[in-house]
């Protein structure tokens, strides 16, 4: 799966999750900050990301923007594959 893909899947869980304009949602916007999600929000859309990747993710603190979480899943589905 490519970056891209990878991208537009975290981008529809996103839009799902926190009921937002698919137009906010960018690799550079901060999930807390600019998409107002707060931890609970956050973790929701993880386990969402986790069911639909069939990858495990722990996240860390260094996970701040949508690319963040993107180059992050990608990672994981590159180790699983």
């Amino acid at each position: 799966m490519t970056k891209e893909e990878v991208f537009a899947s975290v981008k529809e869980v996103v839009v799902e999750e926190l009921d937002l304009d698919e137009a906010k949602v960018t690799l550079d916007a901060k999930i807390k900050e600019d998409l107002d999600a707060d931890s609970l929000d956050v973790f929701e859309i993880m386990n969402e990301l986790e069911d639909k990747f069939d990858i495990q993710l722990d996240v860390d603190e260094n996970v701040q923007t949508i690319g963040d979480v993107v180059d992050f899943v990608k990672t994981q589905m590159d180790e699983q594959a």
